[in-house]
């Protein structure tokens, strides 16, 4: 796999921060577990949002994101099959691409929604919502590393 970056969303109205120079949408594989990873942005919030993908022979393969017991920012939020170019992969000629990704985003409380301010805020009922601390493109993929472990150590191959 490939390690690629994106930017696509405007970030000109959000006012200054670490988002900034950050990529909107960062996919590279798990060096010591191997699985694929991806980073994406969520156009409407700016918040980031952590993937992993299995491939077909690992237990969680197909498994509803409720069914896996992981610790990962926020709990882990989604669990489909590709779905397009933003949460999807590129890989090498003549390997498997049939994946299943599991994800969490880093919108809860306490986390800072760079695109989301002031009245957006209420508009959207997110008040509760609204916090200080951006979570950064280190710290999602710390938490990203920390998601591969654990669920890699499921496949009987635990990693130290």
């Amino acid at each position: 796999m490939k390690h690629e970056e994106e930017r696509f969303v405007d970030k000109t109205q959000w006012g200054r921060g670490p988002w900034d120079n950050e990529p909107d949408r960062l996919a590279y594989e798990d060096r010591l577990t191997g699985l694929p990873c991806l980073i994406v942005r969520n156009e409407h919030t700016g918040i980031l949002c952590g993937y992993v993908g299995v491939p077909k022979d690992h237990p969680y393969f197909e498994k509803d994101y409720t069914e896996v017991d992981v610790e990962v920012h926020g709990g882990l939020t989604y669990s489909k099959h590709c779905n397009g170019a933003r949460i999807c992969h590129k890989v090498e000629p003549n390997k498997d691409d049939n994946v299943w990704w599991f994800g969490f985003d880093c919108g809860h409380p306490g986390d800072r929604m760079p695109a989301v301010t002031g009245e957006h805020y209420r508009s959207l009922g997110l008040e509760a919502l609204g916090g200080e601390t951006y979570r950064t493109i280190g710290y999602v993929k710390s938490e990203i590393r920390k998601l591969a472990k654990q669920i890699w150590s499921h496949t009987g191959n635990p990693t130290e």
